[in-house]
């Protein structure tokens, strides 16, 4: 597994990370995926406060603890659970970050956070609260790194732009190519981007065309066209997962390509799609038969 450097960071990170939202809620089951993960070579590991009530963290740090100095942990902060609901707000308030990142280390069973992200964003917020939170605690040594998980570019740029952040999070795959307008920015302003949808809910690989017709819109596509597109990648392709991935990763603003997997099985067929030989002409082929849409609203200058 190859690693790529973060941003303007230290941190090296695997090409392929696990996205862990998807991860079961029974320890030995999510076990399974976690080792498989380590044993494949993702050294990246992506979690937040907010799956399942904060579950998610606490089966990450139970598996991943007696491992931990050799893998990237990062985490999630911004939304709040509402006490004796199933809904949250929003609260990206120095106050609630730094009382969240006490909680997530607890659940979490580490010292440190190697990366910590802001789980969304409005231009309604008090940005400069927001990072000034950020800034304390990796001056304090309780994050090495952080950034924003957002699809917001006035968002995005504004953050960038006034802070020290090293990554965006953002959904990125052959059928959803609006992030590609505003790369340049990213990179620019010394982040890289990590990409989650890799696989566009299963679309983008050979289930693709069962996927397609149970999903009424996806992106920027509607039924129709999400349907003749995936067709016609799939018929370009008898693996679509490997060429999914290698088009992930041709961007150098692109640092990890984030995996979700509910199996070690699941798992395992991404890692092969990574190590699998990919044409460089057909990745190139393949994206001509997507569309690059462009984000309607949040745009820059607007």
């Amino acid at each position: 597994m190859k690693l790529r450097k973060l941003g303007a960071s230290k941190l090296h990170v695997s090409e392929l990370g696990l996205g862990c939202m998807s991860l079961p809620t029974e320890l030995e089951a999510a076990r399974s995926v976690l080792d498989a993960a380590v044993e494949g070579g993702i050294n990246y590991f992506d979690t937040a406060d907010l799956y399942d009530k904060g579950t998610n963290e606490e089966l990450v740090g139970k598996v991943l603890k007696e491992k931990r100095h050799d893998l990237i942990i990062a985490t999630k902060a911004g939304n709040k659970w509402i006490a004796g609901k199933d809904g949250w707000t929003w609260d990206p308030s120095k106050e609630h970050i730094m009382h969240a990142v006490k909680e997530s280390l607890r659940r979490l069973q580490l010292d440190y956070i190697d990366l910590y992200q802001l789980h969304g964003g409005t231009m309604e917020d008090s940005v400069d609260e927001t990072i000034e939170a950020f800034e304390l605690l990796k001056k304090e040594g309780v994050i090495r790194e952080y950034g924003i998980s957002s699809i917001r570019p006035t968002v995005i740029e504004r953050f960038l732009k006034n802070s020290n952040a090293v990554s965006v999070m953002m959904q990125y795959n052959l059928l959803d190519r609006r992030p590609e307008e505003y790369f340049s920015m990213i990179e620019k302003l010394g982040a890289s981007v990590v990409t989650r949808g890799t696989l566009a809910k299963g679309l983008l690989t050979n289930e693709g065309n069962k996927r397609a017709a149970k999903m009424d819109v996806f992106a920027s596509y509607a039924q129709s066209e999400l349907q003749r597109t995936v067709q016609a990648l799939l018929e370009q392709t008898d693996n679509l997962h490997a060429y999914t991935l290698a088009f992930a990763l041709k961007r150098p603003t692109v640092a990890s390509a984030l995996i979700g997997s509910r199996t070690a099985e699941q798992l395992q067929q991404s890692l092969d799609a990574y190590h699998t030989a990919t044409d460089p002409q057909l990745v190139k082929l393949l994206t001509q038969a997507t569309t690059q849409h462009r984000y309607e609203q949040h745009r820059l200058g607007n």
